[in-house]
């Protein structure tokens, strides 16, 4: 009986849950709605991730040569292909896909070459280590290996890289070249000792002859490139796992890098923009604390910070955030958010490991929890309480799942799906962030703690864009930067550190950090062009940003207002007025 009656109440779950579908979630769009007969672009740019997935598969050794040069005659053969395609006789979204595919492909020939640069600058700390990338790479492309051969080029490279080591101490390396680039010579040798060892587990066994030949010098190089790699970090001086150092790009790549994502500014004009955000968010802050009775908003920071959950709780006030959230997207009518997206996402739990490098909540398909774990030091566990109190954490909610990240994603699998190629911070991190905006302008934060809580987070987007390009324009240290978040966002130290050390360690690209505010503000000009002016009502102008898929927001802005790309376009959009005396 009881298993029959949890069957019935599943069946009328699913029944209900069923009729608050929208059709298009139970039948599939008409295909003119989903994919235009007259489109091609979407076929192209299939088969042209196909073809890189392809290569990557085979020269999949990081920093190899072989690789570079695969990947080179692949984006060169490319261009070619895309230049034969008659850019006149397409529409507006196929003219834009062509052209995004263009510029993507420009790109990564230039990061091809500048991974060049960055490896050129190494390899006086690894001699030999370039001999050893070509003979990995030649046993992907199925090369026959000669034993005795082998075994001498991995000898020699050892006694090099032995004798180049022995000298970090007496030759003044730190001094002579930057920690960034000893450190990243560190991560060289634990990359190639990684691939090393899959190159000789391959051949372990099964080939007698090569076994014989290899296993003592491919174990003695293997131990000469751990001590070497460790060696290098000592000489950077981090041997302390959470050191901070990063590797900064410098301006000329930075201003490349705003080229390619369409931003028409120098580093220096965002950090103007970035300065004015920051003290205007400092200001609102402000006014909030005299609000609750304080005359420093740090003191009133303080307040807020103290208004956690009970270890436990911090599951049950996401669902409940999350829900108040969406609850506010319906009654205003501001965008599209089917049933079942309201439903397909899980809760994770972030561990203490991870909490170091993310401190706070995380998100996309699902959301990520940071809560202090049993094992975490007493300080640390209260850290991650008050940085994580309820009103923080009520304004990362919408951000990490709905109308944020994971309500991206659930259209990001329906709609347009072959743009991910041209996925961009701007427009991911920038459409999370716009709504921080938008739902800020529309009076979300109804209490002074409310208010506190959204306007930490950003003025903790703004300062993002001052330490990160501040750090690769050479003006920002890791320190300072923490110190930054610290004294003008009001971060718990501990985890102001770890937000410093997730933007530099190497996992995000350089203008990551930067594009969260930067995209938000894009899209919020772009909000006030097409709907406080009347051609777009909310819900079509937010809808349509979703089933457009990722790319640049100018090309956003150009698809919504209807105007083709040319082929020889040049971005031009000033979203941002630098001149005004409000943001």
């Amino acid at each position: 009986m009881r298993h029959i009656l949890i069957a019935l109440l599943l069946s009328i779950n699913a029944a209900a849950f069923a009729a608050e579908l929208p059709a298009d979630a139970l039948v599939a769009p008409a295909l003119a709605q989903m994919q235009p007969a007259a489109r091609i672009m979407p076929a192209v740019l299939a088969r042209f991730r196909a073809d890189y997935e392809s290569v990557e598969h085979v020269f999949d050794i990081a920093w190899g040569p072989g690789r570079r040069a695969a990947l080179s005659a692949l984006y060169r053969s490319w261009q070619g292909r895309l230049a034969q395609i008659d850019v006149g006789a397409l529409g507006l979204e196929d003219r834009i896909d062509h052209l995004l595919l263009s510029r993507e492909l420009d790109q990564r020939v230039r990061m091809l070459a500048f991974e060049a640069k960055r490896f050129a600058e190494v390899e006086p700390l690894l001699p030999g280590v370039r001999d050893v990338l070509v003979m990995l790479e030649a046993r992907r492309v199925g090369e026959i290996q000669k034993g005795r051969e082998s075994a001498d080029q991995l000898e020699a490279t050892r006694r090099a890289l032995e004798k180049r080591t022995a000298t970090l101490d007496t030759d003044g390396v730190a001094a002579t070249r930057s920690r960034a680039v000893v450190l990243r010579a560190a991560r060289v040798a634990e990359a190639v000792r990684s691939s090393l060892k899959d190159w000789f587990d391959f051949y372990a066994d099964y080939d007698p002859e090569l076994t014989w030949w290899l296993r003592v010098p491919w174990a003695a190089l293997d131990g000469q490139l751990e001590a070497s790699g460790k060696a290098m970090q000592l000489a950077a001086g981090v041997s302390d796992p959470e050191t901070i150092v990063g590797d900064p790009i410098g301006r000329d790549a930075l201003v490349q890098g705003l080229a390619d994502e369409m931003i028409p500014y120098s580093p220096e004009e965002l950090m103007q923009l970035a300065e004015r955000e920051l003290a205007w968010g400092e200001h609102e802050l402000s006014k909030a604390a005299a609000d609750l009775g304080y005359a420093d908003w740090h003191q009133a920071l303080e307040h807020v910070k103290g208004m956690y959950v009970a270890p436990g709780q911090q599951i049950a006030l996401a669902r409940t955030l999350a829900r108040e959230a969406m609850a506010f997207l319906d009654k205003h009518e501001l965008v599209t958010v089917p049933a079942l997206a309201r439903v397909d996402w899980r809760m994770n739990m972030l561990s203490a490991q991870a909490q170091l490098q993310a401190p706070f909540f995380l998100g996309g398909e699902d959301v990520w929890v940071a809560s202090p774990t049993a094992e975490m030091a007493h300080d640390r566990k209260l850290m991650t309480l008050r940085g994580n109190n309820r009103y923080f954490s009520r304004a990362v909610v919408h951000h990490e799942l709905i109308p944020g990240h994971h309500l991206q994603h659930f259209y990001g699998q329906r709609y347009n799906p072959q743009r991910h190629l041209f996925h961009t911070p701007f427009w991911s991190e920038g459409w999370a962030l716009y709504w921080e905006l938008r739902l800020w302008d529309m009076g979300f934060a109804r209490t002074p703690e409310e208010r506190i809580g959204m306007l930490f987070w950003r003025n903790h987007r703004a300062a993002r864009i001052l330490f990160s390009l501040g750090f690769h324009l050479g003006k920002v240290s890791p320190e300072q930067a923490i110190e930054m978040l610290v004294q003008r966002v009001g971060h718990e130290r501990d985890n102001a550190a770890a937000e410093v050390r997730r933007s530099f360690a190497g996992d995000y690209p350089p203008l990551y950090q930067a594009g969260y505010l930067l995209g938000g503000l894009q899209l919020q000009a772009l909000q006030r062009e097409l709907v406080v002016n009347g051609k777009m009502s909310d819900r079509e102008f937010h809808d349509a940003i979703l089933r457009g898929g990722p790319m640049p927001i100018e090309m956003v802005r150009a698809r919504l207002l209807g105007q083709a790309p040319a082929a020889n376009y040049k971005t031009s959009w000033r979203f941002y007025s630098l001149s005004a005396n409000t943001p």
